[in-house]
């Protein structure tokens, strides 16, 4: 009966997609009428938190957001190589070709945030930009490593002290990986997880706001954790482990991608430096950047008004309009 009062653009309902070397299907949360759109998550999200952001658009556009291995709905569906972003490429394809059969198009824009967005150079790379009409580019540079002629890679200038800690923690883990439950691990172990964890969620964040959400919801007491079943470690972990090992690196990508691309930046990023994005604008042939001032990484966090402008300016077309409209707000 509740149901019923909510209007049809509102429920949001999942699909599934066959994706290649998987048992099962993927399942995709699908939400709105009008114009496809796909949206990709990061590290860690659930794609359900975009929902907020495309609730007030579902009347002109329907979104198609994936859980990609590993998290949200799919934290059951196992990764089958150990180059997971190649992998997650290979599913996207799997996911924008069921999209254009479902609504018979043969074209429909994508965003894509932080590891979502590695994904998308990964797909571009493998498949062009063919079935992409448009995309929206949050806050990620193509290149994870820092290089002698590049330095903007995944935490900037502190690289390798940030990579030192997750090669650490990888290291010690590598002797439990047969353990089937978070539980089971040695408490120190558990500590040195959710703290790295958390080290790495705060310095996604800019805004002390942001900062002291994320201090709450990831608190564990001595207590609570000893009986904290972390679903997603393992898989986490693997992602890491890949992260540090796998030359990603899509800059010729980026080069000669013909489509339009907005490069939308947060000015306090402190996971891929804005004045490296910035470069990365530049050698889009065909790319509008935004800039977020007072956002970090996690934009949808830190500015939430802003990244819903941004984003349905994407849709719109209306690049110039938004950048108006977009001032720095009081911290």
């Amino acid at each position: 009966m509740l149901t019923a009062l909510v209007p049809k653009s509102y429920r949001a309902t999942i699909r599934e997609v066959a994706v290649p070397n998987c048992d099962k299907p993927l399942p995709i949360t699908v939400i709105g009428k009008g114009e496809p759109m796909l949206l990709l998550h990061a590290y860690g999200m659930d794609a359900r938190e975009f929902l907020p952001f495309v609730l007030p658009l579902t009347t002109k556009y329907q979104f198609y957001i994936p859980h990609l291995r590993g998290f949200g709905l799919s934290k059951e569906i196992p990764l089958t190589q150990f180059d997971f972003v190649g992998q997650y490429a290979e599913d996207v394809n799997a996911i924008i070709e069921q999209i254009c059969r479902w609504r018979e198009v043969s074209i429909l824009p994508v965003a894509a945030i932080s590891m979502g967005s590695q994904v998308m150079w990964a797909y571009f790379g493998r498949y062009g930009s063919s079935r992409v009409s448009r995309y929206l580019n949050i806050d990620q540079t193509p290149t994870v490593h820092n290089q002698p002629d590049w330095r903007g890679g995944l935490f900037g200038e502190r690289q390798d002290e940030v990579f030192d800690v997750f090669q650490r923690l990888l290291t010690e883990g590598l002797a439990y990986q047969d353990v089937e439950s978070f539980t089971h691990l040695p408490h120190d172990l558990k500590r040195r997880t959710t703290d790295t964890e958390r080290m790495f969620s705060l310095m996604s964040a800019s805004r002390p706001r942001s900062q002291a959400f994320i201090k709450v919801m990831t608190h564990q007491t001595d207590h609570q954790l000893v009986f904290f079943d972390h679903k997603t470690w393992k898989h986490k972990m693997r992602c890491l482990q890949a992260y540090l090992a796998m030359p990603y690196d899509f800059r010729s990508v980026a080069e000669k991608l013909p489509i339009p691309v907005v490069n939308l930046i947060g000015g306090r990023s402190q996971l891929y430096d804005p004045e490296w994005q910035r470069k990365v604008t530049e050698m889009l042939p065909n790319a509008t950047e935004i800039i977020l001032e007072n956002s970090g990484h996690a934009v949808p966090l830190d500015e939430p008004i802003g990244f819903y402008k941004v984003l349905k300016g994407f849709l719109e077309g209306k690049y110039d309009e938004i950048r108006g409209q977009l001032k720095p707000s009081a911290i």
